[in-house]
């Protein structure tokens, strides 16, 4: 089936200069970069969009942290892109994530794990709309 996912390469990867390593393991993986733009969350538009976290421990760490440097924010394209996409992140702890995944290869720790992917059809469109609001990236 093909798919639309959201992909945020988040701000310890870019301020590592990261983007690039992350963008050839996604294409060589087989799905397609089709928007891209970096930009700076403000702590209210990061709050927005981990909403669904607010309840959880972590929920204040990750706003500080989302919104401390630029991310930049991604559409991929492909034949199961969301399934594709996560199997490519890797675990979110970097420590348990599968050789050959982004997390594996570049990601810090359990918070700092580089990269975003959604995890449904209606968190892809959802999060592909947050981000088309504020920042036009694709149409």
């Amino acid at each position: 089936m093909f798919e639309r996912t959201l992909s945020i390469i988040k701000p310890d990867a870019t301020k590592r200069n990261l983007t690039g390593t992350i963008n050839k393991i996604i294409e060589n993986n087989g799905l397609r970069i089709i928007a891209q733009k970096r930009l700076k969350l403000n702590e209210e538009q990061a709050k927005k969009f981990y909403e669904v976290h607010n309840e959880k421990s972590f929920y204040n760490d990750l706003i500080e942290y989302m919104s401390s440097d630029p991310i930049v924010v991604q559409v991929l394209e492909g034949d199961n892109a969301i399934t594709k996409y996560r199997e490519i992140m890797g675990s979110t702890d970097p420590q348990l994530a599968e050789e050959g995944t982004i997390r594996k290869q570049v990601a810090i720790s359990k918070q700092e794990n580089s990269v975003h992917g959604s995890d449904s059809v209606e968190n892809a469109t959802k999060e592909i709309n947050f981000f088309f609001k504020i920042a036009e990236i694709v149409g």
